[in-house]
């Protein structure tokens, strides 16, 4: 009788186990109630995984705080601009179009920002610049991701954020990596920034160097034209002079034409009516060497004279390989 007592005694009372189940079981902090055991090991265990569980994800708000990756609400007036620009204008249609959709449905994508570096309380925009341009319009706060960023990674997470939007036109994103080259950033850097291998970036800044700034400028961002038709105008341009060419397109009859019509019409003038031809570029001589360069916007070329000294020419071709790679090391340097 003691025997079957004991059993009883030790049978699992299953009407307090359903009043259990039955309590409240809403999540409290992200973490649902564990079934409890009348085993003391096994509360010991569960209590121990508890306490991990919560280290874990304690531990893992605090890296996303550390990266940035928690969103708040930030004035607009305390933001600037990024330290290089990506954007030769904002066409006024989106960007009031960006306005309405913001206004009508919030802000959905979050804009990238900086602890600004040289003026405390204040930030620095990495990417998301119509969105905070739209926001400022509306009188709102920007909802924003910050971020400490280094200047090589605004600028990479700038350009892979363009890149990624497909918001940025060709010759954009050609005036970008020129102004990150002048800055001093590194080829790698600036590859990574704009998602393009050594050769894409090489016609790049060619472009940037055959066709002057001033009439890039004229012409806009012409987003409907692409690499081939910039490079055939650089190449045009050599035996052209632009200065004429960019007074015609800063009329305000050519200031109402699209960015592509403009482009157009810089092409139009290249090829039908140069207004005064180039002279051709005369060498400069190279003090204390018997050589001369001769300087187009798209290439140099050395001329030896043979006769000062005999076999220099050769003494350097042999010698042009290691200084290109010592070229190629201070540009990733």
């Amino acid at each position: 009788m003691a025997r079957k007592n004991l059993i009883e005694i030790s049978a699992p009372n299953t009407g307090r186990a359903d009043a259990v189940a039955a309590k409240d079981n809403r999540p409290i902090a992200g973490f649902l109630p564990q079934q409890r055991s009348g085993g003391p090991v096994g509360g010991i265990t569960r209590t121990l995984g508890n306490i991990t569980e919560k280290m874990e994800r304690a531990s893992d708000l605090e890296r996303q705080l550390a990266e940035g990756q928690t969103i708040i609400d930030i004035d607009p007036d305390l933001i600037d601009g990024s330290f290089v620009t990506d954007r030769l204008e904002v066409d006024p249609v989106e960007l009031g179009q960006l306005v309405e959709q913001i206004r009508e449905h919030g802000q959905q994508v979050p804009i990238l920002v900086r602890p600004h570096l040289e003026a405390k309380g204040r930030y620095q925009v990495a990417y998301g610049h119509r969105r905070l341009a739209a926001t400022k319009a509306l009188g709102i706060k920007v909802r924003a991701v910050v971020r400490q960023l280094t200047d090589d990674q605004l600028v990479v997470s700038q350009g892979q954020e363009n890149s990624a939007r497909t918001n940025l036109s060709y010759v954009e994103r050609a005036l970008f990596a020129l102004r990150l080259e002048q800055r001093g950033f590194g080829r790698d850097i600036i590859m990574a920034a704009l998602g393009v291998d050594k050769a894409a970036l090489s016609k790049m800044l060619i472009v940037t160097r055959q066709v002057p700034l001033a009439l890039i400028s004229a012409i806009g961002p012409a987003p409907e034209i692409g690499r081939r038709r910039w490079l055939e105008l650089g190449e045009r341009l050599e035996s052209v002079a632009s200065e004429p060419i960019v007074a015609e397109l800063s009329a305000d009859n050519c200031r109402k034409l699209s960015s592509d019509e403009r482009f157009q019409q810089a092409m139009a003038l290249v090829i039908s009516k140069p207004v005064s031809a180039k002279p051709p570029a005369a060498p400069s001589e190279i003090a204390g060497v018997p050589v001369t360069l001769k300087r187009t916007p798209a290439r140099a070329t050395f001329v030896f004279d043979s006769k000062a000294a005999p076999g220099f020419d050769q003494f350097v071709q042999e010698r042009l390989q290691a200084l290109f790679n010592e070229f190629q090391q201070g540009k990733e340097t």
